[in-house]
């Protein structure tokens, strides 16, 4: 285990938040994310609004669509200190 970093929390963001923000960086609309993943806008909706959970298989989906890596989706507000080299 020592060659893990410890991560910390950077800011609150939900699971939720951090899909919607994603999105709305890359300008698209839910209707955009729904046709590029094959999930319903409805469902889009209600993961931004926290009624739905997102799910790995969800994460994995929509993190190609919106170009992250799925723990960004699923861990948000989460970041690794960073460690000095010397």
């Amino acid at each position: 285990m020592s060659n893990y970093r410890k991560a910390i929390k950077r800011i609150d963001v939900s699971t939720g938040d951090s899909v919607r923000i994603l999105r709305e960086l890359q300008e698209m609309s839910q209707n955009d994310l729904a046709a590029a993943t094959g999930i319903p806008q409805s469902t889009i909706s209600a993961i931004e609004n926290g009624r739905v959970r997102l799910g790995v298989d969800r994460a994995k989906v929509l993190a190609k669509a919106l170009r992250c890596h799925p723990a960004v989706l699923v861990f948000p507000g989460w970041d690794v200190e960073h460690e000095s080299a010397a």
